[in-house]
């Protein structure tokens, strides 16, 4: 990803056309979740704001989760398996879980497992063309759901949870 070209949605090498516009964004969110994270020690990404409140490394941790919740759903066509749940399963959901996971890691922590995954998923986006984005499923209370539009959720999901931790970055003591 580079800066150069972060505010162009457009094609990107390696992508069919509307993958690499979903590529596009999908850096740009990317971008503004690391920026909003920058330099944050272990005790700010630890910090609860109050008892309702995640913790900016468990928002961190969940913005992964549910990237590889849509792999698995998307790419494999499956439910996570022993191994994927047993490494992210407390993030598929916010919470209690997720805030015994994710304690006590320094920033460098969650930015690795954050590229670990986005490398998998850029890796077989590379594999799909545009007619897969277009593919529907039942998805929840048996809603039809494209491709398109559950990878666009997954860059809503960062989008949203970049703004709750700008936010709660605003509140951390100095």
């Amino acid at each position: 990803m580079t800066t150069s070209n972060l505010f162009l949605i457009g094609d990107v090498v390696g992508f069919s056309p509307h993958i690499g516009r979903l590529v596009s964004m999908m850096n740009y969110a990317r971008h503004t979740t690391l920026e909003a994270v920058k330099g944050l020690t272990v005790e700010q990404l630890d910090h609860l704001a109050d008892k309702q409140s995640n913790s900016i490394g468990a928002l961190l941790f969940h913005i992964g989760a549910v990237e590889v919740g849509y792999q698995v759903h998307t790419f494999f066509d499956r439910r996570p398996d022993a191994d994927e749940m047993r490494e992210w399963g407390s993030g598929f959901q916010l919470g209690g879980g997720v805030h015994r996971e994710a304690q006590g890691h320094e920033l460098e922590y969650y930015l690795e497992r954050l590229d670990r995954v986005r490398v998998t998923t850029l890796d077989e986006l590379t594999r799909r063309d545009d007619n897969w984005l277009d593919e529907r499923t039942s998805f929840g209370s048996s809603q039809q759901v494209n491709n398109y539009f559950k990878w666009f959720h997954v860059i809503e999901e960062e989008l949203n949870h970049r703004g709750q931790i700008r936010w709660l970055r605003k509140r951390l003591a100095p």
